[in-house]
């Protein structure tokens, strides 16, 4: 699977199903991966406005916590691409 593409579109999310209530308000995106494939995805580690078009990489997060267990479901968000500086 393709990890990195592209902000095609985007909305927050402040009334959100019962299983996501508590990160709301949250950032959802309709993300074009370089592949071509179209995904929804939360927004993680946005610290800049979200812009359309802004680049964007796939990463592991806590996506909620079920049950009175606590159990935690981790699933894939995306944040703003990661710039890599290279040491010489």
């Amino acid at each position: 699977m393709t990890q990195t593409g592209t902000v095609y579109s985007y909305t927050i999310v402040t009334d959100p199903p019962e299983n996501f209530k508590e990160q709301s308000p949250y950032l959802l995106a309709w993300i074009q991966l370089d592949n071509g494939s179209m995904i929804t995805a939360q927004l993680t580690d946005v610290d800049e406005p979200v812009e359309i078009g802004m680049r964007v990489e796939m990463v592991t997060r806590k996506l909620r916590t079920e049950g009175g267990s606590g159990m935690i479901v981790y699933g894939y968000k995306f944040r703003p691409l990661m710039t890599v500086y290279a040491t010489q």
